[in-house]
């Protein structure tokens, strides 16, 4: 299987994005097509304790589903839906698991059948083709503590993955995390979908995010290219926004977009761009955020944010940032903040800017890549900054404090 891929994406660099035409023009060049396989996946998104999205990509339009189970048994079937409408006849494929147990061991593969002809009413299959089994842990109910690595600014360098994981990720032959956070600029301008397959899902999912879940964050350069505006049909976001909040033991964790690093007037991006707008909303959320329960009861709470509003120079990005969150993010009392984009990794103590500390981490070069390793439990936050030669190059110990 991993020969065919890799023949299939040495054909797609030489032919263009044909699989992302519509059916019926597909169809059409059979003849240079090869018979359908898995391009990307399985891999992992938005795991919560009851939940997890199980994401795939077909070479060709299907009807796809998840057979899964808890322990060792998969006696149970899913597939997608919107509308009352199963999905079908596509190649993206984002399958949500429910009622799930908590703190429970599961099962699972991904099926596609190939759709070869729909017309009106009549649907013809094709060949059926199924993955190997994979393994996924639920979080338990109340998860004391969890471990986490944070990459950024990998910027189309997808050897960064496996460098920085395998030497610095693992205790043993053991992975040293629980999830995976990719915290903006994965890519340059992104132009089309094999390079958001070769670059990071298909990297990803080799070493880990079949079993363990990673999110992409929004970086000013995911704004940037003619694909841009699909990148989200390829990760799953609460409600499909890239701003967003969840509970994960311990930690509640907040992610903001911070949008593009220039003005909306910018000549890069053709009139199209409304990040002003766009920041100024997610202000409004952010005030209902951190005034929510779940906000105010959790031991920790940590921001992720491409961008940090402060140590990122003047360029307008940040300042608006600035703006619109350093306020709300000062009277929250947030324990940290974990960004990058500067390409030049650096820890910042609370000052009279911020009263909490930030995290900011490295660029895609030999000798400035960085991986930070979080260990939270109740008690404490244990960051570590790691450089790719495996020096330690920040860090910060943080104790629960009084809320």
């Amino acid at each position: 299987m991993l020969s065919d891929r890799r023949s299939f994406l040495e054909k797609m660099s030489q032919i263009g994005a044909l699989s992302l035409l519509p059916f019926s023009v597909a169809q059409a060049s059979d003849s240079v097509e090869e018979k359908n396989h898995f391009v990307a996946g399985p891999y992992l998104q938005n795991m919560g304790t009851n939940e997890v999205t199980i994401m795939w990509i077909t070479h060709k339009n299907c009807f796809s589903w998840v057979e899964y189970g808890a322990g060792t048994y998969t006696s149970k079937r899913e597939f997608g839906y919107h509308n009352g409408l199963i999905e079908a006849n596509n190649r993206i494929n984002k399958i949500t698991l429910t009622g799930l147990t908590a703190g429970t061991a599961h099962k699972y593969k991904i099926v596609s059948t190939e759709i070869t002809g729909y017309k009106g009413s009549k649907v013809e299959f094709g060949e059926t083709i199924a993955s190997a089994m994979f393994g996924f842990k639920t979080p338990a109910e109340n998860e004391e503590e969890f471990k986490m690595v944070i990459f950024n600014d990998i910027h189309d360098r997808p050897q960064i993955i496996p460098q920085l994981l395998y030497r610095h990720g693992y205790t043993g032959n053991t992975r040293d995390y629980d999830f995976v956070v990719f915290n903006g600029d994965c890519f340059d301008w992104v132009t089309e979908e094999i390079q958001m397959v070769d670059n990071l899902i298909k990297p990803a999912t080799d070493i880990f995010a079949s079993e363990i879940p990673f999110i992409l964050t929004q970086g000013n350069h995911e704004c940037r290219g003619s694909f841009s505006r699909q990148i989200p049909a390829y990760y799953a976001y609460p409600e499909n926004k890239y701003y967003y909040a969840f509970t994960r033991g311990p930690v509640r964790f907040v992610i903001l977009d911070s949008g593009e690093d220039k003005t909306d007037d910018s000549v890069e991006y053709g009139g199209l761009s409304a990040f002003d707008r766009y920041r100024e909303v997610q202000k409004k959320w952010l005030e209902k955020e951190v005034e929510s329960a779940e906000f105010k009861k959790a031991d920790f709470r940590i921001v992720l944010i491409h961008i940090s509003p402060y140590h990122s120079g003047d360029w307008h990005g940040t300042l608006h940032c600035r703006e619109q969150f350093g306020p709300i993010l000062n009277k929250a009392k947030i324990d940290l903040q974990i960004s990058g984009h500067t390409h030049r990794y650096a820890t910042h103590e609370p000052d009279t800017m911020h009263n909490y500390p930030i995290v900011i981490g490295g660029g895609p070069l030999e000798g400035n890549r960085t991986l930070i390793k979080l260990h939270a439990t109740k008690k404490q936050l244990d960051l570590k900054m790691i450089r790719d030669d495996g020096e330690v190059v920040g860090k910060f110990l943080l104790a629960k404090k009084g809320k």
